[in-house]
């Protein structure tokens, strides 16, 4: 079974954006997304993407991801998925041995930065980056799926 185990947390401030190796931008949607998982399509830069997510809250769930034909994410995308969709610019920063992927959205989910980092095992040891903010793994409202349902410009309040 593929397994995702990955801890996301907010970002304090901008320090982050001096250490960045490479930035791609994003854009997603979802086929379906419910308590029991997400299906989902992105294009990646120049790559297309089908990824099946569990639903389950936490820090490791499965995973499994596919690539596929640019033309047909994009026209997935178009005409398939729900609206809106999610956008986003992927950041990708290395710090303690671990590559950090940090999401700076954008749309209706404008304002939001996320870091997130993938471990090998769910008690991996990892060094945290002083420019972190408070871990919102286990808050669902930080979930790709949940922010195209419910942007972050809706919450009343979004540092909850």
């Amino acid at each position: 079974m593929a397994v995702e185990i990955e801890h996301k947390f907010l970002v304090r401030d901008e320090r982050w954006r001096r250490e960045v190796e490479r930035s791609v931008r994003m854009r997603q949607g979802y086929l379906t997304s419910d308590a029991r998982c997400s299906v989902r399509v992105r294009v990646a830069g120049d790559q297309g993407h089908l990824n099946v997510k569990s639903g389950a809250l936490g820090i490791q769930r499965s995973e499994y991801e596919y690539l596929i034909p640019l033309a047909e994410a994009e026209e997935i995308l178009d005409t398939l998925c729900e609206q809106p969709l999610l956008e986003k610019t992927r950041h990708f920063v290395r710090f303690g041995g671990h590559l950090w992927e940090i999401d700076e959205f954008e749309g209706d989910n404008a304002g939001l930065i996320v870091a997130e980092v993938e471990l090998s095992r769910i008690d991996e040891p990892f060094d945290q980056p002083d420019w972190l903010g408070a871990d919102v793994s286990h808050d669902i409202r930080y979930y790709n799926s949940q922010l195209a349902r419910h942007p972050y410009r809706t919450w009343s309040c979004p540092s909850d």
